[in-house]
């Protein structure tokens, strides 16, 4: 219960990103018939991404986690540890902007773009197109957020530290996968079971999760500094 209780909370964090809740409740927003095998076929496309990505980080922390803890114990690699920290304070207070006129100028600028590679691909998704373009949309998505999964590169710490054989290492992965886009299951359930009665409330959310995403990833990135800086040179 000491590694499940901090796995399933970072799991849950990681359930808010845009891959495993803001596009599900994007499917689930579509006009007309809801296409529910298509948002389960993206679930479990970013759910397995997430879980061969766990497996094979975990494998080379394993075989690397000696020789960087020994590295991490001189005086450079704790100066190395004191940089990378305030380096991740820094990306963590300028990565998203903090006021609402700087969260309106942002969004400005990303219409004026227009629609970027991932929201095409949402959009073919959606429609009536060949199922490959969810999975295609799926693992563009986690790639995508795989340069910015704290919570997972967390919790493989923790399984890494927790010394796990691979096969209940494999197993803990998938449930964290599992409680990941548990959240998005629970809201594709109750869409069934209400129809269109729960889309003024799934809009409400899909614009607040759209707003607020970045800031998850700010405030991430900020503790973690924090956490990384503080421990490169600890008082006691």
């Amino acid at each position: 219960m000491e590694l499940l209780v901090p796995l399933a909370a970072l799991a849950l964090v990681d359930s808010t990103s845009v891959g495993t809740l803001v596009l599900p409740v994007w499917f689930l927003l579509a006009p007309g018939r809801v296409r529910i095998g298509r948002i389960l076929l993206f679930l479990g496309t970013v759910a397995a991404f997430y879980l061969v990505l766990g497996v094979a980080l975990t494998l080379g922390a394993g075989v690397l986690l000696e020789p960087v803890a020994d590295a991490v114990d001189t005086t450079a690699g704790r100066v190395v540890r004191l940089v990378v920290g305030i380096v991740l304070v820094v990306l963590g207070l300028t990565i998203e902007p903090w006021t609402r006129a700087g969260k309106e100028r942002r969004r400005a600028a990303r219409a004026a773009r227009g629609p970027g590679r991932l929201a095409r691909l949402r959009d073919a998704a959606r429609g009536d197109g060949p199922r490959g373009t969810v999975v295609v949309l799926g693992v563009t998505a986690a790639g995508i957020e795989a340069a910015s999964m704290v919570p997972y590169l967390a919790a493989i710490a923790l399984l890494t530290a927790a010394g796990l054989a691979l096969a209940p290492t494999v197993a803990v992965l998938a449930g964290y996968c599992l409680v990941m886009v548990l959240p998005a299951l629970v809201l594709i359930a109750v869409r069934t079971a209400l129809g269109d009665r729960l889309t003024p409330a799934l809009a409400r959310l899909e614009g607040w999760l759209s707003r607020n995403s970045g800031e998850t990833l700010a405030w991430l990135l900020f503790l973690l500094g924090l956490y990384v800086a503080a421990g490169a040179f600890p008082l006691s």
